[in-house]
Protein backbone atom coordinates (compact mmCIF):
# COMPACT_ATOMS: atom_id res chain seq x y z
CA UNK A 1 0.00 0.00 0.00
CA UNK A 2 1.34 3.40 -0.96
CA UNK A 3 1.55 6.09 1.65
CA UNK A 4 0.14 9.54 1.04
CA UNK A 5 3.62 10.97 0.57
CA UNK A 6 4.63 8.54 -2.16
CA UNK A 7 1.40 8.29 -4.13
CA UNK A 8 2.35 10.12 -7.33
CA UNK A 9 -1.19 9.88 -8.69
CA UNK A 10 -2.66 11.96 -5.89
CA UNK A 11 -3.67 15.29 -7.37
CA UNK A 12 -2.26 18.51 -6.04
CA UNK A 13 -5.09 20.72 -4.82
CA UNK A 14 -4.87 24.44 -5.54
CA UNK A 15 -7.40 26.66 -3.79
CA UNK A 16 -7.69 30.23 -5.04
CA UNK A 17 -8.63 32.57 -2.20
CA UNK A 18 -8.78 36.29 -1.54
CA UNK A 19 -7.28 37.99 1.47
CA UNK A 20 -8.44 41.55 2.01
CA UNK A 21 -6.62 43.89 4.36
CA UNK A 22 -8.75 46.74 5.68
CA UNK A 23 -7.19 49.89 7.05
CA UNK A 24 -8.82 52.35 9.42
CA UNK A 25 -6.84 55.37 10.63
CA UNK A 26 -3.46 53.75 10.01
CA UNK A 27 -4.32 50.37 11.56
CA UNK A 28 -5.27 47.14 9.82
CA UNK A 29 -7.97 44.66 10.78
CA UNK A 30 -7.04 41.14 11.87
CA UNK A 31 -9.69 38.48 12.40
CA UNK A 32 -9.21 35.32 14.47
CA UNK A 33 -10.67 32.26 12.76
CA UNK A 34 -13.23 30.47 14.92
CA UNK A 35 -13.39 26.79 15.82
CA UNK A 36 -16.37 26.45 13.44
CA UNK A 37 -14.35 26.88 10.22
CA UNK A 38 -12.79 23.96 8.33
CA UNK A 39 -9.25 25.32 8.08
CA UNK A 40 -6.79 27.39 10.10
CA UNK A 41 -8.82 27.36 13.34
CA UNK A 42 -7.56 29.95 15.85
CA UNK A 43 -5.22 31.60 13.34
CA UNK A 44 -5.28 35.35 12.70
CA UNK A 45 -6.01 36.45 9.13
CA UNK A 46 -7.34 39.20 6.96
CA UNK A 47 -10.82 38.93 5.50
CA UNK A 48 -10.66 35.85 3.30
CA UNK A 49 -12.69 33.46 1.19
CA UNK A 50 -12.68 31.05 -1.72
CA UNK A 51 -12.88 32.47 -5.24
CA UNK A 52 -15.69 30.81 -7.18
CA UNK A 53 -15.01 29.69 -10.77
CA UNK A 54 -15.08 32.61 -13.25
CA UNK A 55 -15.51 35.09 -10.39
CA UNK A 56 -13.46 38.29 -10.33
CA UNK A 57 -11.22 38.15 -7.24
CA UNK A 58 -11.94 41.76 -6.25
CA UNK A 59 -15.70 41.06 -6.31
CA UNK A 60 -15.13 38.07 -3.98
CA UNK A 61 -13.03 40.27 -1.67
CA UNK A 62 -15.85 42.81 -1.41
CA UNK A 63 -18.44 40.06 -0.79
CA UNK A 64 -16.29 38.54 1.97
CA UNK A 65 -15.75 41.93 3.60
CA UNK A 66 -19.50 42.48 3.78
CA UNK A 67 -20.16 38.98 5.15
CA UNK A 68 -17.31 38.86 7.68
CA UNK A 69 -17.29 42.44 9.01
CA UNK A 70 -20.77 43.83 8.39
CA UNK A 71 -19.28 46.71 6.39
CA UNK A 72 -21.24 48.07 3.41
CA UNK A 73 -20.18 49.59 0.09
CA UNK A 74 -20.39 52.98 1.81
CA UNK A 75 -17.85 51.87 4.45
CA UNK A 76 -15.05 50.62 2.23
CA UNK A 77 -12.90 51.91 -0.60
CA UNK A 78 -10.76 49.65 -2.80
CA UNK A 79 -7.16 50.88 -2.97
CA UNK A 80 -4.80 48.16 -4.22
CA UNK A 81 -4.47 44.65 -5.62
CA UNK A 82 -1.26 42.69 -5.08
CA UNK A 83 0.37 39.95 -7.11
CA UNK A 84 -0.96 36.51 -6.04
CA UNK A 85 1.30 34.27 -3.97
CA UNK A 86 1.30 30.61 -3.05
CA UNK A 87 1.11 29.38 0.53
CA UNK A 88 1.44 25.73 1.52
CA UNK A 89 -1.12 24.51 4.01
CA UNK A 90 0.97 23.63 7.06
CA UNK A 91 -1.99 22.18 8.96
CA UNK A 92 -3.20 19.67 6.38
CA UNK A 93 -1.58 17.22 3.92
CA UNK A 94 1.20 18.69 1.80
CA UNK A 95 -0.78 18.33 -1.41
CA UNK A 96 -2.76 21.53 -0.74
CA UNK A 97 -1.60 24.93 -1.92
CA UNK A 98 -3.46 28.17 -1.31
CA UNK A 99 -3.14 30.76 -4.09
CA UNK A 100 -3.68 34.01 -2.21
CA UNK A 101 -4.97 37.07 -4.09
CA UNK A 102 -4.27 40.03 -1.75
CA UNK A 103 -6.27 43.28 -1.69
CA UNK A 104 -6.11 46.50 0.31
CA UNK A 105 -9.15 48.55 1.31
CA UNK A 106 -9.74 51.57 3.52
CA UNK A 107 -12.72 51.82 5.86
CA UNK A 108 -14.47 54.86 7.29
CA UNK A 109 -15.48 52.92 10.41
CA UNK A 110 -13.98 50.53 12.95
CA UNK A 111 -17.37 49.11 13.99
CA UNK A 112 -16.91 45.43 13.05
CA UNK A 113 -19.80 42.95 13.24
CA UNK A 114 -18.23 39.48 13.16
CA UNK A 115 -19.93 36.51 11.54
CA UNK A 116 -19.59 32.86 12.65
CA UNK A 117 -16.25 32.40 10.88
CA UNK A 118 -14.40 34.52 13.45
CA UNK A 119 -14.44 34.85 17.22
CA UNK A 120 -12.27 37.95 17.72
CA UNK A 121 -10.83 40.94 15.90
CA UNK A 122 -8.13 43.53 16.48
CA UNK A 123 -7.08 46.74 14.80
CA UNK A 124 -3.28 46.67 14.79
CA UNK A 125 -0.40 48.73 13.48
CA UNK A 126 1.08 46.93 10.44
CA UNK A 127 4.42 46.56 12.25
CA UNK A 128 2.68 44.30 14.83
CA UNK A 129 1.58 41.71 12.26
CA UNK A 130 4.49 39.35 12.89
CA UNK A 131 3.59 39.11 16.60
CA UNK A 132 0.41 37.16 15.78
CA UNK A 133 -0.08 33.46 15.02
CA UNK A 134 -1.37 33.95 11.48
CA UNK A 135 -2.36 31.88 8.51
CA UNK A 136 0.67 31.02 6.33
CA UNK A 137 2.39 33.91 4.53
CA UNK A 138 -0.02 36.61 5.75
CA UNK A 139 2.83 39.11 6.18
CA UNK A 140 4.02 38.53 2.61
CA UNK A 141 0.48 38.98 1.29
CA UNK A 142 0.20 42.23 3.25
CA UNK A 143 3.56 43.43 1.94
CA UNK A 144 2.45 42.85 -1.66
CA UNK A 145 -0.42 45.30 -1.33
CA UNK A 146 0.99 47.74 1.20
CA UNK A 147 4.28 48.39 -0.58
CA UNK A 148 2.47 48.72 -3.94
CA UNK A 149 0.18 51.26 -2.32
CA UNK A 150 3.12 53.20 -0.83
CA UNK A 151 4.91 53.18 -4.19
CA UNK A 152 1.85 54.45 -6.10
CA UNK A 153 1.12 57.22 -3.61
CA UNK A 154 4.56 58.85 -4.03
Amino acid sequence: MLSRKTNKREAKVRNDIVTAFIEYRGKILLLRRSQKVKTMKGKWAGVSGYIEKSEEPVRRAITEIKEETGFTDENIKFLEEGKPLEAADNMRPNNITWVVHPFYFRSNTDDVQLDWEHDAYKWIHPSELEKFDTVPRLKEAFDRVFFNLEHHSK
